[in-house]
């Protein structure tokens, strides 16, 4: 299953009811199949312009970045689930580019950049994207040389 993150905007509420929002959150996540990695709290701060949502009018909002693995099949359930809750200003779910790390051996590290497989495949794509300079110019020598 791919890794996603939600990041949510909570309206202004007490400690109580946000962590019900997110009980709540949590289990739409879990009913979808999904697998809840890490939850992240950014705090309350003011938002960058005046938002309405559900009849009302917010400033300011509680910010929240949840991230877990779900079946791509069910993520526009999960946004049609949130959209619903009252207590949800703005969310936004993005898919996370992961990559697992290669495999990495201490021989590898000890050497020194130039020899490195991955220095040596990073100079290899910037000598296909070099462009050489076309001097267009009909003449075989560049006239602006000293």
């Amino acid at each position: 299953m791919p890794t996603y993150e939600v990041s949510m905007l909570l309206r202004v509420m007490p400690k109580t009811e946000i962590v019900s929002t997110l009980k709540r959150t949590a289990n739409t996540i879990f009913s979808t199949g999904g697998i809840i990695r890490k939850i992240d709290s950014l705090g309350l701060k003011k938002m960058p312009y005046k938002t309405s949502a559900h009849s009302l009018v917010h400033k300011e909002a509680n910010y929240f970045v949840i991230y877990f693995d779900a079946p791509p099949s069910k993520i526009v359930d999960l946004d049609e689930a949130f959209s619903r809750d009252v207590d949800i200003v703005r969310r936004r779910i993005y898919k996370q580019d992961y990559e697992p790390p290669g495999a990495c051996t201490l021989a590898d590290e000890i050497k020194p950049p130039a020899y490195r497989s991955e220095v040596q495949k990073m100079m290899e794509i910037a000598e296909k994207t070099k462009k050489k300079f076309n001097y267009n110019t009909g003449l075989d020598y560049y006239p602006f040389q000293k």
